[in-house]
């Protein structure tokens, strides 16, 4: 896994979990710089993904936000699927609090 250093890192494609289709993905919400991802909230990014693609996307692409969202504000560089269980919670209790499961 690619281990850049966040405070450096100018490219998309630099950061851990990213290869040139999520970099593209993420330039079409209007990320296109890695400091851009500080306080964004991976589910936000998830929506706004799928409604600017016009397709539902599947739910890992949060994983993969969360992943490089943490990394950024100063977590260790995880792959993407360490993040799959806090998705997945996250999801149950907002469903369970009636609101939108994301899926």
């Amino acid at each position: 896994m690619k281990n850049p250093n966040r405070k450096t890192v100018s490219r998309l494609d630099e950061l851990p979990n990213i290869g040139k289709a999520m970099a593209a993905d993420l330039q079409l919400i209007g990320i296109d710089h890695p400091q851009k991802l500080l306080g964004k909230d991976a589910f936000e990014l998830y929506e706004e993904l799928c409604t600017q693609s016009g397709k539902r996307h599947d739910p890992c692409i949060i994983d993969v936000f969360m992943s490089v969202i943490h990394f950024m504000e100063g977590s260790d560089p995880l792959p993407w699927w360490s993040y799959t269980d806090e998705r997945k919670k996250r999801m149950l209790t907002a469903k369970e609090a009636g609101g939108d499961s994301q899926q």
